[in-house]
């Protein structure tokens, strides 16, 4: 592994482990199950983001193999609730760039203003360079000159090569420019940033879809992936933002942004059970090498451990 992948997924669950999971954990630790067991578990799956319907479902099917296997103890119902919440994250599978060889792979960069794009983004370009690839920016947010500065200064700290327009170009000019030049450059991977849109303007997800189709024009296959950046502490307004963004660029997985300053990781099992969303990496910190290539087993057990 290139990352110490277990100790950064685990540090950055702690808040939520330590608040409503380790609270979970200490309902289904002892004594025996009763009903009241029941609704501290569904109240506590909710208040921890897990979101209503994925949690009555969990609960529900819970209560059926407790009760089929003749099961009494808490202990023994903790261990199933482990196993459910995996299969719920394992359910979506999908190799990030994996499959048939390709001299160009383009990786587009979607989320809302402050969902901790533009931080994923450089986390994103530090995990290929030490994969070997030669990776190349695009500042394809020009609705904001802050934007494109940010994006600049993370180019030259992890000296990688940078294309930009003015602000206030059309960002699929810059896609268009940003490919040729991954082509003339022999770039392996392309990085394209999008402006922070909220989900909720129509004209701009139109705007949105427009660049994807950019790519696919310019490069066929393109893009190979479509990142959606999600802010772990958003909550349940995350899947929202997740429904929107995959119906307009069919989104291929979610970077979870911001998961270490948020007690309320369980938005992760929301966005899989009921959009069918593969988790891809996590964020666990500010710098650059504080990212994670996410893994079922770790993140239920982080949730858990301790």
């Amino acid at each position: 592994m290139i990352f110490q992948r277990s100790n950064k997924l685990q540090h950055s669950l702690t808040r939520t482990r330590q608040s409503f999971f380790g609270r979970i954990a200490g309902l289904l630790s002892q004594g025996d199950i009763t009903e009241s067991t029941w609704e501290e578990l569904e109240a506590l799956l909710i208040q921890s983001d897990v979101g209503a319907n994925t949690t009555i479902e969990l609960v529900d099917a819970l209560r059926e193999r407790v009760a089929q296997e003749h099961i009494h103890h808490a202990e023994q119902a903790q261990a199933l609730l482990k196993q459910q919440l995996v299969a719920i994250l394992k359910a979506n599978v999908h190799s990030y760039l994996q499959g048939e060889s390709r001299p160009l792979s383009i990786v587009l960069i979607v989320g809302v203003n402050g969902s901790g794009k533009t931080t994923s983004i450089a986390k994103l370009t530090r995990y290929h360079q030490l994969r070997g690839d030669k990776v190349l920016l695009a500042a394809g947010d020009t609705f904001r000159a802050a934007a494109i500065d940010q994006l600049a200064v993370w180019a030259e700290r992890l000296n990688v090569d940078f294309i930009a327009h003015q602000p206030g170009a059309d960002p699929g000019a810059v896609l268009y420019d940003a490919i040729s030049a991954a082509q003339s450059r022999r770039a392996d991977v392309l990085i394209a940033d999008t402006a922070g849109r909220l989900h909720t303007k129509h004209n701009l997800m139109q705007e949105l879809r427009k660049i994807y189709n950019v790519a696919a024009k310019q490069l066929p296959g393109a893009p190979h992936e479509t990142i959606l950046v999600l802010d772990a502490s958003t909550g349940q307004n995350g899947l929202a933002q997740a429904r929107t963004f995959n119906e307009a660029v069919n989104v291929t997985g979610l970077f979870l942004a911001k998961l270490d300053g948020t007690a309320k990781g369980g938005i992760v099992f929301a966005v899989a059970r009921e959009l069918g969303l593969p988790i891809l990496f996590v964020g666990t910190g500010e710098h650059a090498e504080d990212i994670a290539e996410f893994d079922a087993e770790e993140f239920v057990g982080g949730l858990f451990q301790g």
